[in-house]
């Protein structure tokens, strides 16, 4: 497929967590079993600097679609021409609402009206900090991304004794669904030049590693943002319609839950995607080590990746305002100027 033939769009999703309207009709459903943490939906008043760093280093942008429970940044300039706004009623069927899961909220991103078959999906700690180009996120009307071959291995934090539903086993349920439709021999056999793509690196030993293992152990993701296929979204659902369901119709996200992953994974299994190099970007852990929060900040203030994701593990409400403050100064110095999606 020409590169000029199809528009690329990008999908991203956001909350704020200090709406009292948002607040007071998520707590009539809150109760156990359920990941209802602040730091889901905690307010890092960065999003700015988001918009301004895809206004300088997305040109190849079609629209924006901006994915919202109704509320929206005072500053927004809805009027852009490059940006939808979508709430959550305008595309999740009517029977899984209200939803406070943003598993509920990927999984259906399909459903968007005018939304292009090709996208790429954002969330709203995920930032563009160096330009880009089409090619970085499709190349031949495929996603780009790395095929890794990783275990999926299931352990407590340290020091902790945490039950089954507050451990992060999402990519081990995922493999289930790859399992279930694919051959990882097979796959690899006829993807073998995309599996072993030199711009993996020292990645490739990982897939080396576990080359023996009939099926699909686990596949690595580097939590940033993801190129998708609108179709993918609708082949997957074809398949597993009553798990998503399911899945849809919990009001809040669990740790047993299958992960939007899913569809990034399903790309790769079926040999749908494009290698993409490991550096292409980089998660950041924010909590209590300092050290993962300069590194963050040189890297924004260096633009050393393409894209970079600061996620949000902070434990204490003073250390979070601190770390807050010294990673938005930073994308203030990189980004001082308002973007055109801005009032």
């Amino acid at each position: 497929m020409n590169k000029e033939n199809y528009p690329i769009d990008i999908v991203i999703t956001w909350v704020d967590g200090n709406d009292p309207a948002w607040r007071a009709e998520k707590n009539k459903y809150s109760g156990k079993m359920q990941d209802t943490r602040e730091i889901r939906y905690r307010e890092w008043d960065n999003l700015q600097y988001w918009f301004r760093a895809i206004e300088n280093n997305a040109k190849w942008v079609n629209k924006i679609f901006f994915v919202t429970w109704g509320h929206m940044p005072k500053w927004l300039n809805t009027d852009n021409p490059n940006l939808v706004v979508v709430k959550h009623e305008d595309f999740i069927p009517h029977e899984f609402l209200p939803t406070f899961s943003n598993r509920t909220i990927e999984f259906n991103l399909h459903r968007i009206k005018g939304l292009s078959e090709h996208f790429v999906y954002f969330n709203d700690d995920m930032f563009l900090i160096s330009p880009t180009t089409r090619e970085d996120f499709f190349v031949n009307g495929l996603p780009c991304d790395t095929a890794m071959l990783r275990p999926v291995i299931v352990y407590d934090s340290p020091g902790k004794k945490e039950k089954p539903h507050e451990l992060f086993i999402a990519p081990l349920v995922d493999m289930l669904i790859i399992n279930r439709y694919f051959n990882k021999r097979e796959s690899i056999r006829k993807n073998w030049r995309k599996w072993f793509s030199l711009k993996y690196g020292k990645g490739l030993f990982h897939t080396l590693l576990m080359l023996p293992w009939p099926y699909f152990t686990g596949m690595q993701s580097y939590h940033t943002c993801y190129s998708l296929l609108k179709s993918t979204f609708e082949e997957v659902w074809h398949y597993e319609e009553e798990a998503f369901n399911e899945l849809s119709a919990r009001k809040f996200r669990t740790n047993l839950d299958y992960n939007s992953w899913i569809f990034s994974f399903w790309q790769i299994a079926k040999g749908s995607f494009w290698p993409r190099r490991t550096d292409f970007g980089k998660m950041f852990r924010m909590g209590s080590d300092n050290k993962v929060v300069k590194q963050a900040e040189q890297a924004i203030l260096t633009r050393k990746y393409k894209m970079i994701c600061i996620n949000d593990s902070v434990d204490n409400n003073s250390d979070f305002e601190s770390i807050k403050r010294c990673i938005n100064s930073a994308f203030e110095k990189l980004f001082p100027e308002k973007s055109s999606y801005e009032k």
